[in-house]
This record gives structure tokens, sequence and C-alpha cells, in this order.
């Protein structure tokens, strides 16, 4: 019931940081995780993604209160409740984000977190392997945990969507983790010979071999401070309130939900709202729960004229066949998520860097597995990457066992709506080229007919969907930000032997789907807790589109 570090989640960060700060074997370490094994093919068979998230025995089940601009919608909003946390529960996508997401997040006041200081730390943490599809190896990893590999991509229809990108006058890149991410190319799973490679499996597995690191599957209530510092965590445990003593320190890796819920619930939070509920203040720190982002979504769906798609394996009969080809031998198409292809555009002229992502699936479906088209269709997934709308995370009441209130705010910016109306426009523009002319059916979603803008916003309001990339309630920053929640050692401000590491602190989201910067977080923070120098800075700096510059100076002089 006690440890030199006590780590709050099994997820991302929580892993990663278990496998490094008990690496050298001087000190010892006790993950706490709510959640259960992580066993089954539900969760390690890839192609079986959109089950784990929908099932209450891996997913806490938190849904947002009604979003006002989304027609009073309650979206899901799945967080890992499962060793390994969200990295078991997720579609396995991996991106590490561009150079000037983390450039940013630097001048934002998170002072060595630029992208020279965050590369080294992606490839410490990757396995990766290019699957014979190009992309240059010194801009990887190649001995790290976690394993980074790309689908065999043999349906025409993910080499169509490429070449339909070029067609449409867009870049291609081998390698959008490379030197290059903007353009069409293949997209990367963190899949490892035919299973998820989950941060349990990268990391928490080989560290929970050691004789100094432990996991205590409890519910975490509070964490304790007494006279200004951490020094552990009230628990429950078979119906017993216990507390777990942290010799050194307790870092919060809990989720972009449960971390500022824990620590309002610890007393560290805004003054007012803790008041509300009754919890003495120790740290007032107004941003805890404030900054919440995630990434919005629309599939654009397109029938197929050629029965080449998945759907001809949507029925039991298929379904059994993959599930036993894999489960024998960890093969076919149960061993890719089957997000294959990818693109990340610059939306107009004038954009700096990639603002729009592209899924593409070889199917009609809904991300949780629902309503399927009937019928052979493919589609894109679709969204902006940097909305400027801002939600928060709040207390439904002071008892721990209570869900945290969550309101994203989407779609509250004018522009908001117009990036959505451009990536429908630009959906169709792609769909439209030459390299889809043999399998291009009707448009199933939104539909031909649907062309102003007051029935593409009502289509919008309707049909858009969370990526499930929430991040940013425990804000990191300068120490002197009166928003900021952690300084960039990811220490809490104003507590002493408190850390926060996960995608909660990220002063801004970045491009892509967020598992990858997630795991970079706890590498690094994990250096910094045992008082490491930083890996080297490196000199390797992204390609950048020419033309940037010089439109947003014709612009200016216009």
């Amino acid at each position: 019931m006690q440890a030199d570090f006590v780590i709050i989640g099994s997820g991302s960060a929580g892993s990663a940081m278990a496998y490094r700060l008990s690496e050298d074997g001087k000190h010892t370490v006790l993950v706490l995780e709510y959640g259960g094994t992580d066993a089954g093919p539900f969760i390690q068979m890839p192609a079986a993604l959109s089950y784990p998230m929908n099932m209450k025995r891996y997913d806490w089940g938190y849904t947002s209160q009604p979003e006002p601009h989304l027609n009073n919608r309650r979206l899901a909003a799945p967080r890992g409740k499962v060793l390994g946390g969200s990295s078991s529960i997720n579609g396995m996508v991996y991106v590490r984000g561009h150079a000037r997401d983390f450039d940013h997040w630097e001048q934002a006041g998170a002072a060595g977190w630029g992208y020279a200081d965050v590369l080294p730390y992606f490839k410490r943490l990757e396995n990766w392997t290019d699957g014979g599809h190009g992309g240059d190896p010194t801009w990887r990893g190649t001995d790290g945990p976690l394993h980074v590999t790309r689908g065999p991509r043999v349906n025409p229809l993910f080499d169509a969507f490429v070449q339909a990108g070029r067609q449409a006058g867009y870049e291609t890149t081998d390698d959008y983790n490379g030197e290059k991410q903007e353009g069409f190319g293949p997209m990367e799973q963190t899949v490892h010979r035919g299973r998820r490679w989950s941060a349990a499996n990268a990391y928490l597995r080989p560290a929970l071999k050691r004789p100094n690191c432990d996991i205590l599957r409890c519910f975490v209530r509070r964490i304790i401070i007494e006279d200004g510092r951490a020094t552990g965590v009230e628990i429950t445990r078979g119906g017993k309130t216990q507390i777990v003593h942290a010799n050194r320190e307790v870092v919060l890796a809990a989720s972009a939900f449960n971390s500022p819920k824990i620590l309002m619930l610890s007393g560290v939070g805004p003054a007012a709202h803790l008041a509300e509920h009754s919890i003495d203040v120790i740290a007032d720190r107004p941003g805890v729960g404030g900054n919440l982002q995630d990434h919005l979504e629309l599939y654009i769906q397109q029938a197929c004229t050629q029965p080449i798609t998945l759907f001809k394996h949507w029925n039991l009969w298929s379904k059994g066949m993959i599930g036993a080809q894999w489960l024998f031998g960890k093969s076919g198409l149960g061993a890719s998520n089957q997000f294959e292809s990818a693109a990340f555009l610059r939306s107009r002229p004038g954009v700096e860097y990639p603002d729009i992502q592209y899924h593409f699936l070889p199917m009609a479906v809904r991300y949780d597995g629902q309503a399927a088209a009937e019928g052979h269709g493919f589609q894109a997934h679709v969204g902006p990457m940097r909305s400027a709308s801002r939600g928060r995370v709040s207390l439904a009441s002071g008892d721990p066992m209570a869900a945290p209130k969550i309101v994203f705010n989407y779609m509250s910016q004018d522009a908001d709506w117009e990036d959505f109306r451009r990536c429908i426009r630009l959906t169709r523009e792609i769909f439209s080229q030459a390299a889809f002319d043999a399998y291009r059916g009707k448009e199933i979603q939104p539909g031909k007919d649907v062309q102003t803008y007051d029935e593409l916003d009502a289509f919008i309001a309707e049909h858009a969907e969370s990526a499930y990339h929430p991040c940013g309630t425990c804000k990191m920053g300068a120490a002197d930000d009166p928003d900021a929640v952690v300084d960039p050692e990811c220490r809490v401000i104003g507590v002493d032997g408190l850390r926060v590491a996960d995608s909660s602190i990220f002063p801004r989201i970045t491009n892509g789907n967020l598992n990858g910067p997630s795991i970079m977080t706890g590498e690094k923070a994990a250096d910094m807790i045992l008082g490491k120098p930083p890996l080297p800075a490196s000199n390797q700096r992204p390609w950048m589109h020419p033309g940037w510059r010089e439109t947003v100076k014709a612009a200016e002089l216009a």
C-alpha cells in the first residue's frame, strides 16, 4: 500500500511512466487502476475495435451534457476503464501530430516541449516498420516498446483514395509521421503480429514483470494533500476506504475527464466551484477542467458499384470466419483496424500546415459499428483539426463515484461551421476524381440534394460525432499563467509532490489522433520525474508547403 511513485491510471501515459520509472530498479512504482483485464478477442483483435468502446466492462460510459450547438444531442465520450486505458479501446491509429503543434505548445508557455524537444521521445517510444510502403527511417524510431506498422492495403479502394487526392491537386506523402505530414498516403496503426499493441502490451506488462513495479485494482477517490504536499491517494477497494502512501510523488494520468475530476475532489481547482460542493480549497486553480478540446468528424459515404467492400463480410458467417482466422493465426481481415489510407490537408491557401484529417474506410458504417449502409459503400471520416471552441469538465457532485459533467461546447464558433462545410466540399471533390470512376455510385451521406449552407449546417448539426480525442483540461503552461494547471515539468502549480501527465496537459490539441502524443508525454514526464536530463534536442525540421508564406503575404498586401 505504498511506493516511491504512485501512478493513477494505466492508460497511454500511465503505462509508459510505469515502465520508465521502474526501469533502473532503484524506485518502487505502484499503478492504481479501476478497470479489469484487457484479455480476450474484443480488445486484442484489431478489426473488433467497435466493440470494447461500447461495452460497460471496458468503458467509463461518459456522455456529454446536451450540446447547445448540435441540436442538444448528448455525444458519447468514451474513455478506457481497463488495463491500457483508452489505448485498449481506441481505433489503433498512430499519429504523432505536426511539428508546429508542439512549437505552439512551447510558444504558449510549455518550455521544453517544442518539436525539437519531443521528436527524440517519439523516436524512443517507436518500434516502426514501414510494411514495404515507403518512409524515411531517419525520422523514426525502430527499437522502442510501441510497435507501429501499416496495414496491407490490399483493397483497391485504399489506393484509389490516394490517387484521387493526387488527381485533385493535393500532396502525397510516404510517411505522415516523418518529415512530411501533409498529403495522402498510408495510415499507421499500433498493431503487432496481428494484435492490438496497446500501452498495456507495450509498457505495462513488461514493467509488471519487475519486482519493483506492481498494480492495485481500486477506485481512486481523491489525492491526500498535507501541508501543501501530496502524500498519498484515498481509494476504495473491496468496499473499504484505504490510503495508498507515496514516498516521493503522486502522478495523475487518469484521462482528460478523470484527471481534472480527481484534482477537484482533492481540493485543486476553481475555488468557487469547489465551494459549491463543500470541498476545502487547497489550491485555487481556475484552469482545472477548462480548456476542453476535441476533434469532431463527419462520415461522408459513397455507394460502391463493385462488391469489393467490407460489406460482403457484414454477416454472422463471415464475421465468424474472420474471427476464427484471427484466433488461430492472428491473420486475415481481423488483423487490421481497416484504416489503411489517410490524408492531412490544408483547407485553403494561407493555412500554415494541415488543418483537416481524413481516415478512409472501405465500408459505409459508423465508427461504433452501428448503422451500416444497406449495400456496398466506402467512406471518409473527415474533420477540422484546430477548432477554437472550448468546453469544460466540472463536478456533478462531491461524490467521487459520480460521473463528471462534460460540456464540449462544440461548434460554438462561426469558423467551425465554415470549416465543416469546406470539409464536405473537399471530400465530394476527392470522391469525384477519375480514380473512383470504376467504383463510385450515389452519394449516401449527406446526399446529393444537401447543397445549401442551411442544408449543410443541418446535416452537420445532426451527424457530427466526436473523434474521441479529448484533451487540455489540466493545461500546461508557465507558472504565472492563471489558466495553467501544471508547469512545464508537469508539476501541479501550488502543490508539491503531485504531477499530471496525460492528454489533459496539452495546451492545444494536436493534429490527429492523440494516443501517440499521450505516450510521448508519459515518456518525457518520466525523465522529468527522475531528474534526468532531457534527450538531446533534434535538429530535424519538417517539410512545409512552399507556397503558404507567399499566399499569406499576398493576402496581407491585399
